[in-house]
This record gives C-alpha cells, structure tokens and sequence, in this order.
C-alpha cells in the first residue's frame, strides 16, 4: 500500500469518528474540501459509499462501519507507537563527560549529581579528574571545569561556584621545627607540599598578597603530589606547608592536626566555571546539566 493511501485511510478515520467533516478539517488541520475529496477517492477506489452525508452530520454506512471497527484501532496505535518515539527523542538521555579538577568534583559536581541524576535516570556522568588544562575538544570532553579565568577565550564559560578561600597550612610538629611565617617573605625559609600542573610539569604557583597586590609565587619543596588528600596527610605528617581550599583542611584545623598562617595573605581564587567550545551543539541531556550547575550567588 503506497503511503498516500494510508494517509488517505486515515482522514477517512477521524471523519467517521468526528461525524462531521468540520470537526474533522479542524482536527487535520486540513480543508473541508480537500477532506471530502480524499473520502470520495477511497469510495471510488472500493466501490462503496463509505458515509452517508445530510446537511447536519456525516453517518458511516454499513461498510463505512466495517472499515472503521477494523482501521481505528490499528492507526490509533501508529500513532500511539508514533507519539512514544517522539518522546524518547525528546527524552534527555546520553553520556555527558566532563573533565574536572578534584576539588571542584568534590565540592560543586558530586553534590549536584545526586538530585540530578536521581531525575534524569537515562543521562550518564563520566568524571575524569585532570589538573591539566585540558583541551576538551581534542580530548572528546563535552565540557571541562577550572578557576575562572584559566579557560581558552575562545570557550564558553558559566560560572557553576562562589570565590574558593585559600589556606596555608601546618602541622604543629612542622611548626615545633621551624618558625611559623608572619609575612609572604618569610615563606622563603619553608619546605612547600606542592600540587603537580602535568600541562606544565611543574608545582601549582601560590596566589599571595605581597605590597598590597596579587602575586603568585613558586613555592620549593621536596614533595610534589597529584591529589588534595595526598597534600593534607602529607602536611599532618609534617613534610612542610600546603596550600589548600579552606574547605579541605577547615577539618584539621580544628581537631589542630593542622594549624593556618598568613590568612591575611592569601586571597580567596576566583570560582569554577563549566567551560565547553562555542560550536558544541548542547542537546537536551547538556543543557540541563547545565542548568543545574548554573552559580545562583552572589557574585
């Protein structure tokens, strides 16, 4: 059967269900006229009256009866299959791969994700923790997540968290070793627990306030680690000072396994941004990941 006649058989359908060749166009969207053409086609083409038609309704005839007990159930359930497809493509669903720095996963990303993924059963998250700037688009990231300001200009960038206060921290052995610092100068005279930059193979620089303004300053130290936690043990151990969220040693600090200098010093760092290319097409899924990550503070 070619395709205009199940188009044809369908009109025919809505008719004999509207009785009414008005309500039918409406229904159709289509004109009476080009309806009540497409009603005589299927009559000539069977060889049956199909409707019988006064000036105030339109009535099925017997085979008119027939034809519709054995057609409607069967293109209301085309269009029942045709509508669920529909709203599967609407469905948000996919994997969504993020690359992300561990503070910003620990902090903003995991805690999102528990409403998130809770109501969007069909949408995977692939984390992949990277201090590197990673270029998302050659990598196959959808979208990546740093300090702002750290992004290409190049990328689209929202803002997904507040300001982040810094600490420098030390245990009290450290401390019982060598003289807490009092001044960004001082520092000098200190072993450093570094976070390792794998793009530029070398320790994350510390952002001080030295003279008023910002610096930021490459500590020395003989220990250069990979992962927040890893610069905590190691800095309760006493290996040397670690320059840390505040969030990530508020802990330690007070059960005073670890104990915090020159707060005065150390300027809170700008907030994460989600970052992804300006020609990504963002599907539904991304959206409202998006959406949902969106800062709603101050800023």
């Amino acid at each position: 059967m070619k395709r205009e006649e199940i188009a044809d058989l369908m009109a025919f359908v809505v008719v004999a269900e509207e009785r009414s060749f008005t309500r039918a166009a409406a229904r159709l969207s289509m004109a009476q006229s080009a309806l009540s053409q497409i009603v005589r086609r299927i009559e000539e083409r069977l060889g049956l009256r199909l409707l019988t038609r006064t000036t105030r309704s339109v009535v099925p005839t017997e085979a008119g009866e027939h034809l519709l007990s054995v057609l409607g159930p069967m293109l209301h359930d085309i269009d029942s299959a045709l509508t669920s497809l529909s709203d599967l493509q609407n469905r948000p669903s996919g994997t969504i791969r993020i690359t992300t720095v561990e503070h910003a996963a620990k902090t903003i990303l995991l805690p999102a994700m528990r409403t998130f993924l809770k109501s969007h059963p069909e949408i995977d998250i692939q984390l992949t923790i990277d201090y590197g700037l990673t270029d998302v688009v050659s990598e196959r990231f959808d979208a990546g997540v740093r300090l702002g300001g750290e992004m290409d200009k190049d990328m689209i960038a929202i803002r997904i968290g507040p300001d982040i206060p810094m600490a420098i921290v030390g245990s009290p052995d450290y401390f019982s070793r060598r003289s807490a610092p009092t001044s960004v100068s001082q520092l000098i005279d200190h072993q450093a627990i570094n976070l390792y930059l794998p793009t530029s193979g070398t320790a994350n620089r510390w952002r001080l306030i030295r003279g008023g303004r910002e610096v930021r300053v490459r500590m020395e130290g003989q220990l250069l680690l990979n992962t927040i936690d890893l610069i905590i043990d190691a800095a309760i151990d006493g290996h040397g000072l670690a320059y840390l969220p505040y969030d990530q040693v508020e802990r330690a600090i007070k059960e005073k396994k670890l104990i915090r200098v020159l707060d005065k010093f150390t300027p809170d760092l700008p907030g994460y941004h989600l970052y992804y290319p300006h020609r990504r097409h963002a599907g539904s899924a991304f959206s409202l990941f998006i959406d949902r990550l969106k800062y709603k503070g101050a800023v």
